[in-house]
């Protein structure tokens, strides 16, 4: 694999309290991650998200209100977050509120940014048409440049901005960044649990540093291995502490590494010391491998140091399965990465969970299996109405996705989407990755499976006018 011709990059949005940093930042994300309310200082930590931009995949940091001379511990904590985000940035997206006109904090923190020698942005917020742009008028004497008039909420002004931005700095594309025959791991865990042991006992050789003093490693680090003729990326990420005890600039640029070693992996490796058992950090970390849809394996290492009897493993599987119900997919293998007990093993079972994450069903075959399902257990009703399920068919595969066309979302109750999920695993295995189902209103536009296939309920009449409506659930 070439290297890629370029670096993967990050884009800070800071601002005033209530600039619509939130707002915009789900829109270059493209969900609705951020909370975003009308009260000031909302968003008081910082909240990463994936945009892809053009053909380019960027890392956007929302952080909260930025104070030049904050008031109060939040305010503070705030400043320190934004501070934080543009010291990790390459870009930043400086915004103003348009409405409310250029304030004095405004030209403070442009003084600041001036001084960060890094490329800025600046955008007055909340012009959402022609009519708005008088309101712009007075942001032009700030002498900054460029300056872009936007509405987040509404889009204008965006397509433009991030036109410019992928013209002047390009960030890695999806394509450079990936060999389709490379099968890439992100080893995550907690400081100390021995990731950097398990990655040198895959590579034969002490490439990693490995102390007992947790947090050695700092930064997300590559290293290629072949079995055979297949290839295999393990990226070693720095362990990700809690936040109460991250307190060094230097370690929350490694939490921002080992995230993004997860938006660029295809399985995450996640390390638990048999020890200590299920911590509240390991469900934390866990949860960021399944919010990016990634096929997961669980590694409990240190099971050389356990005092074992013929039911300690299934104990611990089954203390694992109930901290992590989220996980229930993954499979849990148990280890020493010191000794080497069972390691090779593991890739295996990462193979094995790649597969079914990437793993597409035919149209044709989900619907047979779901006129079965419906024999089985009837569709629910809601208030005395029947939910009618048209036809199902995948739409994505990393992690498998499926659309569900029905008559009302709103009458999908989560033990029924949680029966069709449970199903579908029952029947076509998909262990190792999670499954997202969402529902989708009949309307015109999907009023037939894509391929030749039979839906398992009758087709409404034509002569209603049904518009999209649909409800999403990762499991």
């Amino acid at each position: 694999m070439t290297e890629p011709k370029h670096q993967h990059l990050t884009i800070a949005l800071v601002g005033r309290p209530n600039v619509g940093k939130s707002t915009l930042f789900n829109r270059l994300v493209g969900r609705r991650q951020a909370i975003v309310d009308d009260t000031p200082g909302t968003t008081v930590d910082r909240h990463y998200g994936r945009a892809r931009i053009g053909s380019n995949v960027y890392t956007v940091i929302d952080t909260g209100g930025f104070e030049p001379e904050p008031d109060g511990d939040l305010l503070s904590n705030m400043h320190r977050h934004s501070l934080m985000a543009i010291e990790e940035a390459d870009i930043v997206f400086m915004l103003f509120d348009g409405r409310d006109g250029l304030t004095v904090s405004d030209e403070e923190i442009v003084d600041a940014l001036r001084k960060c020698h890094k490329p800025v942005y600046y955008l007055v917020n909340k012009i959402d048409g022609p009519r708005h742009e008088s309101l712009a008028a007075d942001f032009y004497s700030l002498g900054a440049t460029p300056l872009f008039t936007v509405s987040a909420e509404h889009g204008v002004g965006i397509g433009d901005l991030l036109a410019e931005v992928e013209s002047d700095y390009p960030s890695v594309s999806l394509d450079e960044d990936r060999d389709p025959d490379e099968l890439r791991i992100a080893v995550v865990g907690k400081p100390n649990v021995g990731k950097s042991t398990l990655v040198n006992r895959f590579i034969g050789e002490e490439r990693h540093i490995v102390t007992d003093v947790p947090g050695t490693t700092r930064d997300a680090i590559d290293s290629v291995i072949l079995r055979g003729e297949k290839k295999y990326r393990l990226i070693d990420t720095a362990g990700i502490r809690r936040q109460r005890s991250v307190s060094q600039v230097m370690e929350k640029r490694t939490i921002v590494k080992a995230l993004k070693a997860l938006d660029r992996a295809d399985c995450a490796l996640l390390m638990i010391d048999a020890r200590e058992g299920v911590t509240e950090q390991d469900s934390k970390i866990a949860g960021f491998a399944h919010d990016k849809g990634l096929a997961s394996v669980i590694v409990v290492n240190k099971w050389d140091l356990i005092e074992k009897d013929t039911y300690t493993s299934g104990q611990m599987v089954e203390t694992i399965r109930d901290s992590l119900k989220f996980l229930s997919y993954a499979p849990v293998i148990f280890i020493s990465a010191l000794t080497g007990q069972r390691a090779e093993k593991i890739l295996q079972i990462i193979e094995k969970a790649v597969e079914q994450h990437r793993r597409r069903l035919g149209t044709g075959e989900l619907n047979r299996w779901l006129e079965k399902t419906l024999n089985r257990r009837a569709e629910p009703t809601h208030h005395g109405k029947a939910l009618k399920i048209f036809y199902i068919t995948q739409v994505e595969v990393s992690p498998p996705t499926f659309m569900v066309v029905v008559n009302e979302p709103d009458r999908i109750h989560f033990s029924y989407e949680r029966f069709l999920v449970n199903r579908l695993r029952e029947d076509f295995g998909f262990e190792g990755t999670p499954i997202k189902v969402f529902y989708r209103k009949r309307s015109k536009r999907n009023l037939a499976p894509p391929e030749d296939s039979s839906p398992v309920s009758k087709k409404p009449k034509k002569n209603r006018r049904l518009d999209d409506n649909e409800e999403d659930v990762s499991i």
